[in-house]
C-alpha cells in the first residue's frame, strides 16, 4: 500500500515524533508506515486521517 504520510506530516512540520505522539504509536511505527514496512491497522488509519482532516483514501492507496 502507498501512503502520502510523508508529505502530508512535512507540510504540517511535525516530525515523526511528534506525529507519533498524536497517534498514540511509537516513531519506529510512524517510520515504518511512511517506509512501506508496515500497513496500519484500520483504528490506526483512521486516527492518521483524523490527524490530517482527510478521508484514508486521500492517504493511502492500493500498489499499482
Amino acid at each position: 500500500m502507498n501512503n502520502r504520510i510523508k508529505e502530508l506530516r512535512a507540510g504540517k512540520g511535525w516530525s515523526q515524533a511528534a506525529l507519533a505522539e498524536e497517534l498514540g504509536v511509537s516513531r519506529q511505527t510512524v517510520n515504518a508506515i511512511e517506509t512501506g514496512k508496515y500497513d496500519p491497522s484500520l483504528p490506526l488509519a483512521f486516527t492518521l486521517a483524523q490527524a490530517f482532516g482527510l478521508k484514508i483514501e486521500d492517504i493511502f492507496e492500493p500498489d499499482q
